[in-house]
């Protein structure tokens, strides 16, 4: 029975996690490392907490009582956590278990001092460490004493912090069980907290310590400030040596107490350095035995260090995969795409094999290995103006690793050579029958893929899919498709560049892009306003729409009056724009056409704030103000020295922005159409699978590489454990933030604007459509939770073209993420709405209905109440 119970550490590994919580594994997983001194101990195991639960009276009542509490109930979690701790607490240990302890403590010394620590199986984990979660007591003697702080372990399963962490993090409370591990206590000269990663820049080469007088809770609680050592190649690289005035001491009698540190010692370092490296060098074997970066609890007794703890550390980025020794350099797809969430496993693999280039996946995003590029210093300054121009911040986390000089080894330029096919193509004449070829292409393609997958099952099906990339890429890689964006912009540029410098005009073709044609993004934001004039006259309907629930409402408007006007609208509007949704890069991203739904606030908004005809209104209100800006441009020009070339030259530019500016959207438009042809033959075939027994739903493929996908569909086997693992490493993951740039050694850079024309408390970013406006700022972290009125500004962490009803409304935009060629900014623009984005942590930085002013042309966000 005492087995059943309690185990010694000796007895425990890495897999017993279920038995002896995440603590209690890693600490016996410790125990086995040669050269690792772990003081001795054992686990009161999940068995017992079982039984302690078994036995605690109403407990089932009130973990239901528990679970139907809303989340935000903060009140509500402290009282209802505060009587589940009671009543465990006050539930007897029963005898053959108490004995078990009482036997396991004999074994290490009835009379010694212990450590009595929580240890939940959900805790110490590669996706959630839960540090400090649960409770720890030290210096505990006696086996009454320890008795009863094993049931207070048990009890803080229910503490307030506990609670909200596995409501955050998506854990059932039922699911997780505690142990306890008691340990020997050591009453160490110095103790502290290793991390064999640096915890802020996420480098994997770079171990911090931090250290102080006596047991580590001093540091834990913020008691005292630590020496800080920094450790990298074997050597302290830098040290902060604190003053630390208190200490925490063990008590002879139990318990501890806070002691003054004697002043000649307070400002003497808690570790030689000496001590620091040999302190990290056996961090560095415990981080390869466990296979990741650990966050350590370290004790120093006699010169010896004695670990006492040691967790992953659960907030690194983690680092793309590769098979060499090679230092790289990563940029994050995400931040050009405007979807930086985490994406499921179908989602990244579609997108790797119908993206242009190679992609590497970390922490559920994509990222470009740009090491080579950067290497040669012909591509590298072509590489930095391009990312540059899209968003600065990328830019200046390059030069961060550039200007190190050690990281990215400089190469020769390739030998010099003319041009393949002879050289640079022709360049495209302003005609807008181009642009129309164009769209005609693509329609034409999804056309065909649409009729051609629809009798593809099984591997054929795969098989098909793998012509149909060459074919998605061909289309991507269209020289002529290229040659009209690039036309676009730098039209733009030259626009910008020449009337700054001609009139001291900044972002004139923000003004002069205003309602230019074929842009489909800005097409569908207005078509929407359209959707509302039809459903505005009609009470019934609109009073019906304010109350759906469930994607199936179009049903429901049949038998209304106005109810088959406003669906054949509806219906219409998702045959041009139903493939579109949030994070619409992701495939698994449940589409309009799926969830016609998650349309209706963004029609109840248009039927709300506007009037007949406000589609039209708009577009001829922005096309009358380019034509304007237009004419004062060229008259400005024309006064000028050499003004009729200058107006001439303008003129042309002009006419060309405005005939190839909108097609910058439409590339995207067309990969959007095929994806949701593809998703709907993979979903059919999942379909088929769930019928065969072979999968449980459908959405299991979607944690399924298309590769693996495509061996279900040929062996009818699928490992539902790489399915449950591949879900939680997503739930993980989606609590991550991924960096614009990322190293090979782990260190994650977000980049710094170097301005100082920005006014003091003022947030930074890149002016991308100018004008300058004030208004309510509404944070809006979900498109489907936006509550938005005339004259409100919009403030999110990025926007895709499933943002763009939204746009029609609102007067100045700032976002986290973004360029001047992303989706936001080239929408603010053709709205001309004032627009800044890349504006770092704006969603939580600016609170929701603060007022704030957007310059949207010199690139900065002022708050204006507190």
């Amino acid at each position: 029975m005492t087995g059943q119970y309690v185990l010694d550490l000796q007895e425990i590994d890495e897999s017993r996690v279920e038995t002896v919580g995440g603590k209690g594994a890693h600490l016996g997983g410790l125990s086995r490392i040669e050269g690792i001194d772990v003081p001795g101990g054992f686990c009161v195991t999940t068995e017992a907490f079982r039984l302690i639960m078994a036995r605690t009276p109403s407990i089932d009542e009130l973990l239901d009582r528990l679970a139907h509490l809303d989340p935000d109930d903060r009140e509500g979690t402290r009282v209802l956590g505060a009587e589940i701790r009671r009543a465990v607490e006050e539930t007897a240990v029963p005898d053959d278990l108490a004995a078990a302890i009482t036997h396991a403590l004999a074994r290490h010394g009835d009379r010694a001092a212990y450590a009595v620590r929580s240890s939940a199986t959900a805790e110490d984990l590669p996706t959630a460490s839960f540090a400090g979660q649960q409770d720890t007591y030290l210096n505990v003697v006696g086996p009454a004493e320890i008795l009863r702080h094993v049931s207070r372990c048990w009890a803080s399963l229910f503490t307030e912090r506990a609670v909200t962490y596995r409501r955050r993090n998506g854990i059932d409370h039922r699911t997780v069980h505690m142990a306890v591990v008691v340990q020997r206590m050591v009453f160490p000269h110095a103790s502290g907290i290793l991390f064999t990663a640096d915890p802020v820049t996420g480098d994997r080469k770079t171990a911090t310590v931090d250290a102080g007088f006596g047991l580590g809770e001093a540091l834990v609680s913020g008691l005292v400030n630590p020496d800080v050592f920094t450790v990298r190649h074997g050597e302290v690289v830098t040290r902060t040596i604190a003053a630390k005035q208190r200490a925490v001491r063990a008590l002879p009698t139990g318990g501890t107490r806070e002691v003054e540190i004697d002043p000649r010692q307070r400002e003497r370092p808690a570790l030689t350095d000496e001590q620091v490296v040999r302190l990290v060098r056996a961090g560095r074997r415990i981080e390869a035995h466990f296979g990741r970066p650990q966050d350590i609890e370290w004790c120093l007794v006699d010169d010896g260090f004695r670990i006492v703890q040691s967790r992953p550390i659960t907030t690194l980025f983690p680092i793309p995969e590769r098979d060499d020794q090679e230092k790289h350099v990563y940029v994050s797809v995400g931040h050009q795409q405007m979807m930086t969430d985490a994406m499921k496993t179908l989602g990244l693999s579609m997108w790797q094999s119908t993206a242009m280039v190679p992609m590497h996946e970390a922490g559920g995003r994509l990222f470009v290995d740009v090491t080579g590029r950067l290497a040669s210093p012909a591509s590298r300054a072509g590489l930095l103006d391009m990312v540059g121009k899209g968003d600065p911040l990328v830019r200046d986390a390059l030069e961060t690793v550039l200007d190190r000089g050690d990281f990215v080894p400089t190469l020769p330029d390739p030998e010099p050579g003319g041009l393949p096919g002879g050289g640079a193509p022709a360049p495209v004449g302003t005609d807008p029958a181009v642009v129309t070829e164009l769209i005609g292409r693509s329609r034409a393609s999804v056309a065909a893929l649409e009729r051609d997958i629809r009798t593809k099952t099984g591997p054929e099906l795969f098989d098909f899919l793998t012509e149909a990339f060459e074919e998605h890429k061909r289309v991507l890689a269209d020289p002529l498709s290229i040659q009209v964006i690039m036309a676009g912009m730098e039209a733009t540029w030259w626009l910008n560049d020449k009337l700054g410098e001609w009139l001291g005009e900044k972002n004139a073709a923000d003004t002069l892009t205003l309602s230019a044609p074929d842009n489909i993004t800005s097409e569908m934001g207005l078509a929407l306003l359209d959707v509302a004039d039809v459903i505005r006259p009609w009470p019934e309907v609109v009073a019906f729409l304010q109350d759906v629930r469930g994607e199936d409402f179009l049903d429901g408007l049949t038998g209304l009056a106005g109810g088959p006007e406003a669906r054949e609208a509806v219906e219409a509007y998702l045959d041009r724009y139903g493939m579109r949704c949030v994070g619409e890069i992701d495939i698994t991203r449940p589409r309009w056409r799926e969830r016609p739904d998650m349309l209706v606030p963004l029609i109840l908004d248009n039927v709300r704030n506007f009037g007949p005809g406000a589609a039209e209104q708009r577009f001829e209100q922005g096309r009358r103000k380019a034509w304007e800006k237009e004419q004062e441009v060229l008259s400005r020009l024309r006064a000028l020295p050499d003004g009729d070339r200058k107006a001439e030259e303008t003129k042309r530019m002009i006419d060309r922005v405005r005939t190839f500016i909108g097609y910058r959207e439409y590339p995207k438009y067309g990969i959007v159409s095929r994806y949701f042809i593809y998703k709907q033959a993979l979903l059919a075939e999942a379909g088929r699978l769930v019928r065969a027994g072979v999968l449980s739903e459908k959405e299991d493929v979607f944690h399924l590489t298309l590769q693996e996908f495509r061996d279900v569909a040929r062996s009818h086997r699928v490992d539902e454990r790489l399915v449950q693992r591949r879900k939680e490493e997503f739930r993980s993951y989606r609590t991550l933030t991924p960096p614009r740039v990322l190293t090979s050694d782990g260190e994650a850079l977000t980049g710094a604007y170097r301005r100082d024309d920005v006014p003091a408390g003022a947030l930074a970013g890149l002016p991308v459509s100018a004008g300058t406006v004030e208004g309510r700022a509404r944070v809006v972290l979900d498109v489907a939770e936006a509550e938005l009125e005339p004259g409100d500004i919009l403030v999110t962490s990025f926007t895709d073209p499933s943002w763009s009803p939204l746009f029609v409304g609102i007067a100045g935009l700032v976002t986290e993420v973004g360029g001047l060629m992303t989706h936001g900014a080239v929408i603010a623009r053709e709205y001309g709405l004032p627009a800044v984005v890349g504006v770092e942590r704006a969603t939580r930085l600016i609170r929701d209905g603060q007022r704030i002013r957007v310059h949207g042309t010199d690139g900065y966000v002022e708050i204006l109440t507190d």
